[in-house]
């Protein structure tokens, strides 16, 4: 939807003794935007309004997810090969599923599995919808559920074998715009149940809806204060277990055509649904060595290396087979670590083979009583690479969350968070293969890491050690406020180029503490603010007004 700006903000609370020069009065802009708004929306075409409430990046081909883990060629074989077997023939057995289940550790590789099926169905004519949840998405819909049943919905409006649902959805939305705000459970019964009850099925009609990462799906209304782990995950699990439940009336409705194929790590509160709930309907995969996945990391790795070897001039016997059954072994299992790995010597300008030293060199560790020991010295490694390896932790924890930079592009992002011209660059060197950095003159992608199990990495001292930063929200607090003394950020910016800067800004959810604001209030043009957040929010009407 599109955000009102807000110019009464609790930025100013505590201001006294303030007068705005400039001919400002008797103005609301709230209001106006909401007139605006009211009288426009009979205009609005009815999938523009569902399109408002979607995830448009946990569809599996967005932009968003344009660099996306993907099984390498010959690789998962074994499992692709069952998945799209159960989805093309599960009918036919004798006690059908209507679930199955993809699970195992972190790492594992199933992000990457179920975008390679999500493909292969597309192509197949297969895929009705899907979703791929991310907790460190810059895009904060792909975390949250209130986007998940509209998504899935919007994709079946765009479903070429499914017009007449498509048109039912949106006669829905047209009938109820308060749908969106329902529990997903008749969110589930509007949107899609409802719709696909005069269903006529045949040939051309979809057979499978995807959901990946379940286990990222967080709850809005958490605190996010590192002290509140324990009631946060509470809380997720809870909105976890609301979509659970509701896909499980979903799928056992008769009406329904559909069989759902759910990734996600064995946490509580699915391992517990799947086991004591939908057991009866549940299919389960989890991904151990019966699926090879050593043999396929090894595959991978001579894929790669010959690339790497192509590019530098280097003998095609480099590096040898026990380099190679080295690092898978050092893998555990874990598709995450030989992948980091291999970016980590795509991303730098030194010599593969020293790289590749610095790898090897990390020595033994104890795996079997910590299985994540070996990948915990890799990002250790890459992250001291850094010149200023606590600023880059601290800034990698400030774009992951959504307590702080939320789904902002990179470019304000580096904005905000530099405390000097041209630190970003500086701070993020090294960094390319946990991170992906949009190119210098990109002013609206996000930043992205390549997984989660780095910041499930970052947030645990026992593992990260001597890189664990207790409150990285202070950083985001110091820069707010140094922002606010300087009328700006750190580097120079054009006309432009600040006004952008500004409303992004004015936007930001998340405010530093109360104290924080009030025992610096003197040091800041509060005049100045209000004018400037003014014109913004003007500036953003008339935007929406052409």
């Amino acid at each position: 939807m599109e955000s009102e700006p807000n110019v009464g903000s609790s930025l100013f609370h505590g201001a006294q003794n303030t007068t705005v020069h400039g001919g400002i009065q008797n103005t609301n802009v709230e209001r106006d935007m909401h007139v605006h708004n009211h009288h426009n929306g009979g205009s609005r075409n009815r999938v523009k309004d569902l399109e408002e409430h979607i995830a448009a990046g946990a569809m599996h081909n967005s932009a968003e997810r344009y660099d996306a883990p993907k099984c390498h060629p010959q690789t998962r074989v074994a499992v692709q090969d069952e998945l799209v077997h159960w989805i093309e023939h599960g009918e036919e057995e004798e006690n059908p599923k209507k679930f199955v289940w993809v699970t195992g550790p972190a790492g594992g590789g199933k992000t990457a599995i179920m975008g390679s099926i999500a493909d292969i169905c597309e192509e197949k004519g297969l895929l009705a919808c899907c979703f791929f949840f991310s907790s460190f998405s810059q895009s904060i819909n792909r975390r949250y559920k209130r986007c998940f049943v509209p998504t899935l919905a919007y994709q079946l409006v765009q479903h070429q074998a499914l017009r007449p649902v498509g048109e039912d959805i949106l006669s829905c939305v047209e009938r109820d715009p308060a749908v969106f705000k329902k529990r997903v459970e008749v969110q589930f019964q509007q949107l899609l149940l409802q719709p696909l009850r005069g269903i006529q099925r045949n040939a051309q009609t979809p057979k499978v809806i995807l959901i990946d990462g379940l286990d990222e799906c967080q709850a809005e209304s958490h605190n996010p204060s590192p002290s509140d782990k324990q009631a946060a995950i509470r809380t997720n699990e809870a909105d976890q277990k609301e979509i659970l439940h509701a896909l499980l009336k979903a799928a056992t409705d008769p009406s329904f055509p559909f069989r759902i194929i759910i990734a996600s790590r064995p946490e509580h509160v699915i391992q517990s649904f799947f086991t004591y709930v939908a057991h009866r309907t549940t299919r389960r995969i989890f991904l151990d060595d019966k699926y090879e996945p050593d043999a396929d990391m090894l595959l991978f790795l001579d894929a790669k290396f010959a690339e790497i070897g192509r590019d530098s001039n280097l003998p095609a016997s480099w590096p040898s087979q026990d380099v190679k059954r080295t690092l898978v072994g050092n893998a555990s299992g874990q598709f995450v670590y030989v992948a980091t790995a291999i970016r980590f010597l795509e991303g730098s300008s030194d010599p593969p083979q020293e790289l590749l030293n610095q790898i090897m060199a990390l020595g033994y560790r104890d795996v079997a009583t910590k299985p994540f020991a070996l990948l915990d010295a890799l990002y250790t490694h890459i992250l001291n690479s850094s010149p200023k390896p606590l600023t880059a932790v601290c800034w990698l924890d400030c774009i992951s969350n959504s307590f702080a930079l939320g789904d902002n592009s990179a470019w304000f992002n580096q904005r905000f968070l530099e405390s000097s011209p041209g630190e970003a660059p500086y701070v993020f060197r090294a960094l390319n293969s946990l991170v992906s950095i949009p190119p210098a003159d990109d002013h609206t992608s996000p930043y992205s890491l390549f997984h989660k199990s780095l910041t499930d990495f970052l947030g645990d001292r026992s593992r990260c050690g001597s890189l664990y930063v207790d409150e990285p929200e202070e950083l985001y607090d110091t820069r707010y406020m140094q922002i606010w003394r300087d009328k700006g950020p750190a580097t120079p910016l054009s006309e432009p180029e600040m006004a952008s800067f500004l409303h992004q800004f004015f936007e930001l959810d998340y405010l530093p503490h109360p104290d924080c604001l009030e025992e610096n209030f003197e040091l800041y043009d509060v005049a100045w603010w209000i004018t400037t957040s003014y014109a913004s929010a003007i500036s953003s009407l008339e935007f929406i007004n052409r």
